[in-house]
């Protein structure tokens, strides 16, 4: 069993959500390559994260849609160096991060008009290249 991913005071991945997984990696390393598994593969499962409000949990399974597998767990990588451990913190962090930025409300947008001084900017730079096109075109002589 893994050990628990703290992201916040309120939020944690327990260790019995987290599967570890070594495998090997591509890249530079010469024969090191073929013989020795760093590449770090963590699979969360998203349901089992602990005080992680719906909102956020939404959040996050839109913005790692593409990293979760055919159960749903959510598949956290990392192969930055030939060190396995260094990568498993690295695949650790990866999740902390993710989760942090899922936690984050993105603001409401609020709808503004454009300003007069904006729209004869656009007209005035759209008179402009026209004027460039008629300019190029050349006269039948």
């Amino acid at each position: 069993m893994a050990d628990p991913i703290l992201v916040n005071e309120q939020v944690r991945i327990p260790g019995d959500a987290i599967r570890f997984k070594a495998v090997r990696a591509g890249g530079p390393g010469g024969q090191n390559v073929n013989k020795v598994a760093s590449k770090v593969e963590l699979r969360i499962d998203l349901d089992r994260i602990e005080g992680l409000p719906e909102d956020a949990l939404a959040r996050l399974r839109e913005a790692q849609r593409n990293r979760l597998d055919a159960e749903g767990l959510w598949i956290v990588v990392s192969d930055l160096t030939r060190d396995q451990l260094k990568n498993l913190e690295d695949a650790r962090e990866k999740a902390a991060v993710g989760i942090r930025q899922a936690l984050v409300r993105p603001r409401k947008r609020t709808a503004t008009r454009p300003t007069r001084a904006s729209k004869e900017r656009r007209l005035e730079g759209k008179k402009r290249d026209a004027e460039r096109k008629r300019n190029r075109r050349g006269g039948l002589d």
